[in-house]
């Protein structure tokens, strides 16, 4: 098929497509909906209401009306009923339970939410009569964690262990039982539905006001004009502005609508160089801002998180040609930016001329 690699070609390939977002009012489904508004596709999204009052969500507006349904993904027939009225093309799943530290305070309601809220899905697929491609969004942390300097590859064993790990490990699992036992891609002419998953790392950008994620920590702290504490200054990861995933779904979507070979799992991260401490993180967030400082917190009585994850994204790189646009520091700068100059009146405008300067890279 012809690359998509700049704005004009995903124009041409969403315009008038019908596209259905779970987990749309979150931070990275915020953002899709807004890319692919933009890109001219008609889009339809399924989530529960923001958490926060000022969630990019909510300052943006992207979906109103019908467009924006406000459900669980646990409710199998409202989910089920939304996807067939709406008969999409394209299906972009991120509705979870997204945070590690959560999962130990509510580790059943995250299986719950990340496992079956998936089967739902998917069982929704199974009597939507007509073609449609979907893209599952689940997570770097989806591999068995030997805590060793290596590149996680997609073949690599899954695993978790922490709840939120394991259930998106599980949630992997699920995707493969239905893509072999009803999307099976040897009979992809008769049931006409592709299914990949896409592993992201950890994910950076404007709008982010989740609790216990670094970036949200840090910019009320500076916004406070008080140090920024940090849990694990040590830990390293796969940090990478959210643009960056985002764009690597719809032209993971794209390459699958057109060859069913594009079938099975992507991770999507920043390049190997790019994989920074959080100390780093913050230091660099820190030049970004103008000003701060930070103090280490690190508490060894804190639930286990990982200390060092990175990705492969070489699969990604030679079968999609996705790359990523962002170093690391820019990444930080593009995000820093958007927190210093926000305001309600000019949220989606000030997101909007982001995503257009990020295709122009």
């Amino acid at each position: 098929m012809e690359i998509v690699v700049n704005k004009q070609q995903l124009i041409k390939a969403y315009s008038g497509k019908k596209v259905f977002i779970t987990g749309h009012t979150g931070f990275k489904g915020t953002w899709l909906s807004i890319l692919l508004n933009m890109l001219g596709a008609e889009v339809k999204g399924y989530a529960l209401a923001p958490e926060h009052e000022l969630s990019i969500f909510n300052l943006t507006k992207p979906l109103s009306g019908s467009q924006n349904v406000i459900a669980d993904i646990r409710n199998k027939e409202k989910l089920k009923q939304e996807i067939l009225d709406f008969a999409p093309d394209f299906i972009f799943h991120l509705a979870a339970q997204p945070l590690v530290r959560l999962s130990y305070q509510i580790p059943a309601e995250t299986f719950e939410v990340n496992v079956i809220g998936t089967a739902n899905l998917l069982e929704a697929l199974t009597i939507l009569n007509k073609k449609c491609t979907t893209v599952i969004v689940t997570t770097d942390k989806v591999y068995e964690n030997k805590e060793q300097d290596i590149l996680y590859k997609e073949e690599d064993r899954l695993g978790g262990y922490d709840p939120y790990s394991a259930s998106k490990a599980c949630t992997e699992i699920v995707v493969d039982s239905f893509r072999n036992s009803f999307f099976n891609t040897g009979t992809h002419s008769l049931h006409q539905k592709a299914i990949a998953s896409a592993r992201a790392g950890n994910v950076i950008g404007g709008g982010d006001f989740s609790k216990d994620r670094i970036i949200p920590d840090i910019v009320q702290a500076l916004k406070n004009d008080q140090p920024v504490t940090v849990r694990n200054p040590h830990a390293v990861r796969p940090w990478q502005h959210v643009l960056e995933p985002v764009t690597g779904y719809i032209l993971l979507a794209l390459q699958l609508n057109e060859d069913i070979q594009f079938s099975g799992a992507y991770n999507f991260g920043p390049r190997p160089e790019d994989h920074l401490s959080v100390k780093d993180l913050v230091a660099l967030s820190i030049k970004a801002w103008g000003g701060g400082t930070w103090i280490d917190q690190s508490d060894n009585t804190q639930p286990h998180e990982a200390t060092l994850l990175k990705l492969d994204i070489q699969k990604a790189i030679n079968h999609l040609l996705w790359t990523p646009k962002m170093e690391a520091a820019i990444a930080i700068s593009k995000t820093l930016d958007w927190y210093k100059n926000v305001q309600a009146e000019n949220a989606l405008v000030y997101t909007q001329q982001q995503i257009e300067d990020y295709l122009e890279l």
